[in-house]
């Protein structure tokens, strides 16, 4: 039988060494029980995927109006959940409009401003101080998953996304090997996977995208019974324009690249509608919300040939393309789903940007996002369920590609600034979507307010020098520092 007396020791350092132990003991379990309790499979924490597509544009799909291009799946998705008309990335190119979805800044504050290549393999890497919206979900008991392509750091920096809160990634992690559909190979978290029979070069055996599929309907089989989280990083349809089957489209009289073109966006369709029908056949879509966007606008000049048969600025009703900050660079083919929570078959034009996600993950995650991460975002759940979007002050852009252009949203004026040195161009979107006619002689008080309001967005980066050429970037673009 225990007697009490045996724990009342005299010695003070035999007291300390049995707390010590009880400690050493306790603290395990404890942690164990906490994960136990962040696991739990309550409605309040839905799963969460995040399918973005590489340079898919509003006029590549069906219910977007496309009309060549066949895209069932993913109209069967808006149909079933909410279309946006209005939905912005965080820039108009891959890694700075990634940073954004990940880490709820614009391109005024985020690490990450342009494409920044590095050799032999990687991007600018996200800094060690920055936080992903996969850090807060994983300590809220997620599990994560990137796969497809990461783009923000290798494997070694501190922007490997091993490092950024995802438990398993799967794929790509530079941007620029990405350009090969048929890849030497792939990487299964920091292992280097061979792909027997490709060269990345050429047409090879084995078609990345299978593989990619493949591993994302795995990880929602493996937890469907804990809230995730997937960051499914599509690289179709990014040039290079390759498939391993132009199914459908084959005879058709048309160039390889826009047969290529066509069936890539219809197997990127195809692979969407599986994660949704895998959703509801393990009878976990009433508790995920879905969300399915391109990452740019428009990849192709509207007089291009694939900008021309598909119909990509959408007869015109959209200005721009990728690398510019007017409207067709910007806008977003995107879509929420949500059975039983997100309206069905609802077409919104209130606009939201790419770094509104992880403010809105994190409350349908229940958690607080610490006073230290700085985030620009408003949380849309409430947008989602029906209601209106979050008011803000303005929407603000910023790249860094050749030379820095800033451009501002707010309200329906939006601003435009082609170089530190070019005039602000002013344009009303409740009348000219297209960008055409440019108001600002006529209103300088607007002017005046676009220009407070993008000095008051940007944030010095040496990384990011406002320069006017890219041969004046070149010359001032420091070492990477971080």
């Amino acid at each position: 039988m225990f007697e009490p007396r045996v724990v009342f020791v005299s010695s003070r350092l035999s007291m300390f060494a049995i707390l010590a132990g009880f400690l050493v003991w306790s603290l395990p379990v404890v942690a164990q029980q906490k994960r136990a309790e962040a696991n739990s499979t309550s409605p309040s924490k839905p799963n969460i995927i995040y399918i973005l597509s590489d340079d898919t544009a509003m006029g590549d799909l069906g219910c977007y109006g496309q009309e060549i291009i066949q895209t069932p799946h993913l109209d069967q998705m808006a149909a079933e959940g909410t279309r946006y008309l209005q939905c912005y990335s965080g820039t108009s190119v891959c890694a700075p409009s990634r940073t954004s979805l990940m880490t709820g800044l614009h391109t005024g504050h985020s690490p990450v401003r342009a494409n920044y290549e590095l050799q032999p393999e990687g991007q600018l890497p996200l800094p060690s101080e920055t936080t992903t919206i996969a850090m807060l979900l994983k300590d809220a008991g997620y599990q994560t998953t990137c796969v497809g392509k990461w783009g923000m750091g290798m494997f070694q920096t501190t922007g490997s996304p091993l490092k950024k809160g995802f438990d398993h990634f799967f794929g790509y992690n530079c941007q620029r090997h990405a350009h090969s559909y048929f890849p030497a190979y792939l990487w299964d978290d920091d292992q280097r996977i061979s792909l027997p029979g490709n060269n990345g070069k050429s047409i090879g055996k084995t078609y990345s995208q299978n593989l990619i599929q493949d591993e994302a309907l795995s990880f929602i089989r493996d937890n469907k019974d804990q809230p995730f989280f997937l960051f499914y990083a599509i690289t179709l349809p990014h040039s290079n324009n390759e498939i391993d089957d132009l199914g459908q489209y084959a005879n058709q009289p048309w160039t390889e690249q826009q047969k290529n073109y066509a069936a890539q966006v219809t197997r990127l369709d195809r692979d969407a509608g599986q994660v949704l029908e895998l959703l509801k056949e393990l009878g976990i879509a009433e508790n995920t919300l879905v969300f399915f966007s391109g990452d740019n606008g428009s990849s192709f000049n509207e007089n291009s040939d694939l900008g021309k048969l598909f119909n990509q600025s959408m007869s015109g009703s959209l200005r721009g393309f990728k690398r510019g900050l007017y409207e067709g660079g910007l806008r977003q083919a995107a879509i929420s789903w949500w059975p039983g929570t997100i309206p069905a078959g609802r077409v919104s034009q209130e606009p939201w940007a790419f770094w509104d996600f992880l403010p809105t993950a994190a409350e349908l995650a229940g958690i607080t996002i610490p006073q230290d991460v700085p985030v620009d975002g408003l949380s849309l759940v409430d947008f989602l369920k029906g209601g209106p979007a979050p008011e803000r002050d303005y929407f603000y852009w910023e790249l860094h590609e050749q030379a820095s252009i800033q451009a501002v949203r707010f309200g329906d004026w939006k601003a435009v600034k082609n170089g530190p040195q070019n005039a602000i161009e002013l344009y009303d979107l409740s009348t000219d979507t297209k960008e055409e006619q440019n108001l600002a002689q006529a209103h300088p008080k607007l002017v005046k307010q676009a220009r407070e309001f993008m000095e008051q967005a940007h944030t010095d980066d040496p990384n990011w020098p406002m320069v006017e050429n890219s041969k004046e970037r070149k010359a001032q673009r420091p070492p990477i520092g971080r």
